[in-house]
């Protein structure tokens, strides 16, 4: 997953495992969720869910759309080769079969991999869908004007990389063969174990070629979901799904469509949109929202009121917040001055800075915290929960700076409690302890991003964070540390400029491995061995907590998404 600060349509693809507050008992689609709210809570359908977010639903075409796992409200409509599992907590980041029979049938070597269709799939117009639309939908996201999706397929198909659509090119991908109305095969360029993750990505969404209306589908997307679109004002701000008749729960054991109609509502506050949803009056009493956090002010008004608390979803991200170094850079070309920073560093403050405990973790190694990235515990400069500046100082009078050095700490202006002054200026004090002048240097969003992902402009010290496209260690360590990755003119996340042989042989080992529990533990070891090098100093995964309406039921937040799956909810 890119950066938020590239996209916001990255959000989408965090991951959290759901730890209902105040002991009240999350429930999956399973459960009735009868012990918190007490009598017969069992979630019926029929009703209105609104939805209430900061940022609009924009581009509302699966080729246009980055999200992994269906998204949340694109999952609705547009249905994939594969899925999330919708099931709470780690059962969540497993991959399904959801348009497809099962997750994929690789060759010996997953360089080929082949699906088939389910029987009896319709759109909401009632007529069948064909491999051939799937082949379709998948060529329409490499037509320039509909940009947008992840970038993965234009690398991984073979004969894909100059490929502009099928407006320009009718003849299609020659990578991708359909023999019948039910199959379709991909040829990839080299072994990629992990393809039934990309095959969540909404570019995998059947598209009907003879609907398809071009820059404006995203009015009205033919839907192979629960729900279609009858209404989408102002690119997304306002959104109306109602129920797709043509949608055959039989052949989709993943989303329950409870609710009759979905109404999104965007561009509000965050903090009216924490206010209504705590007040929870007429609608609101039946909204959730998919994009808004409570605040370390808000958590503390809620915390203090056990009705409220019973209503916050909390979660673990699989994501991290890091200090990124470019070691092309003085001091930090001297691995030293790298571990003298990783010594000086107080999470407890950074934690702090970032919330507090509630919201975030101070973490010690780059992978976060979840099975399903291959999280494997390392701790290669302990220093405790509050930095140990003796070391620090150590360290760096091994490396000739006896009286310390000054340094500058480039950060963002953005209020996001990530990259922002306020972390800046935590670690600006820790390592003040150490020896070690820090000057702040704030940007705002679109400057920062620019600077940072620039291998020119680069800095040698910067706050930076990255979340996986699907949860799993690959998509989390290969951008940031294979030197085939490294962009000279464009967008570049490979901050440290690694470029290891070893590294990268173990990326491709890996990535042939279709065993993806075999895989984890092998991204986990790769992980502690990356960190050797002191190229980052992981500093907190963070911690999300978002209310939902006293009338919203069966709440399921996996360990992909992160956030409240609209598929399950149920409104009283």
């Amino acid at each position: 997953m890119r950066q938020p600060s590239v996209s916001a349509r990255r959000v989408a693809a965090v991951s959290v495992s759901l730890v209902v507050a105040a002991g009240a008992v999350a429930c999956g689609p399973k459960d009735n969720d009868a012990k918190s709210t007490g009598g017969d809570s069992r979630p019926h359908k029929g009703g209105t869910l609104n939805v209430l977010n900061a940022q609009p639903q924009q581009d509302f075409d699966p080729a246009r759309l980055y999200t992994s796992g269906g998204g949340n409200v694109p999952s609705l409509v547009f249905r994939t080769l594969t899925t999330r599992n919708r099931e709470n907590g780690a059962a969540g980041a497993k991959v399904v079969p959801d348009l497809a029979t099962d997750t994929g049938r690789p060759s010996k070597d997953a360089t080929v991999w082949t699906y088939t269709l389910k029987e009896g799939l319709k759109y909401e117009d009632g007529t069948p869908i064909t491999s051939a639309d799937v082949k379709y939908g998948i060529e329409r996201s490499f037509a320039p004007e509909l940009s947008g999706g992840a970038p993965y397929l234009r690398d991984w198909l073979v004969g894909a990389a100059g490929y502009q659509g099928p407006y320009k090119d009718k003849k299609g991908l020659a990578a991708i063969e359909t023999p019948d109305a039910r199959t379709i095969v991909f040829h990839l360029n080299k072994p990629e174990g992990e393809f039934p993750y990309l095959a969540t990505q909404t570019q995998f969404t059947p598209v009907p070629k003879a609907k398809d209306t071009g820059t404006k589908y995203e009015e009205h997307p033919v839907s192979s979901g629960p729900y279609k679109v009858v209404k989408n004002e102002n690119d997304g701000e306002h959104l109306v799904l109602e129920r797709n008749p043509n949608w055959s729960a039989a052949t989709d054991a993943e989303r329950k469509a409870y609710p009759d109609r979905i109404d999104v509502r965007s561009g509000l506050d965050s903090s009216v949109i924490n206010q209504r949803l705590s007040a929870s009056q007429g609608p609101d009493a039946a909204a959730v929202t998919t994009d808004t956090n409570l605040g370390p002010a808000e958590l503390a008004k809620v915390s203090g009121d056990k009705a409220l608390a019973a209503r916050v979803g909390t979660g673990h991200f699989g994501y991290t917040n890091y200090l990124a170094f470019n070691p092309k850079v003085k001091p930090f070309d001297d691995i030293k001055v790298r571990q003298a920073v990783a010594y000086a560093i107080d999470r407890s403050s950074v934690v702090n800075a970032a919330g507090g405990s509630a919201l975030a973790e101070p973490a010690t190694t780059f992978l976060p915290n979840q099975k399903s990235f291959g999280y494997t515990p390392y701790d290669l400069f302990p220093a405790g929960t509050s930095g140990d500046p003796a070391k620090a100082r150590e360290l760096l009078k091994q490396a000739g700076h006896p009286d310390g050095i000054t340094v500058t700490l480039t950060h963002s202006n953005s209020k996001d409690f990530e990259t922002s002054p306020e972390i800046a200026t935590a670690v600006q004090d820790a390592l003040k302890k150490a020896g070690i002048t820090v000057r702040l240097q704030g940007l705002e969003k679109n400057d920062y991003s620019d600077k940072t992902q620039n291998v020119k402009t680069e800095p040698g010290l910067f706050l930076a964070h990255w979340g996986a496209d699907w949860p799993s260690g690959g998509p989390f360590l290969a951008p940031i540390f294979d030197g085939r990755q490294i962009v000279q003119d464009g967008a570049n996340f490979n901050s440290g400029q690694l470029d290891d042989t070893s590294v990268n042989d173990e990326i491709d080992a890996i990535n042939k491995l279709t065993d993806l529990d075999a895989a984890a533990a092998r991204w986990g070891a790769l992980d502690k061995k990356i960190g050797e090098q002191a190229l980052t100093v992981p500093l907190f995964h963070p911690v999300y907590k978002r209310l939902y309406g006293k009338d919203v039921k069966n709440i399921v937040i996996s360990d992909w998404t992160g956030v409240l799956d609209i598929s399950q909810v149920a409104v009283k």
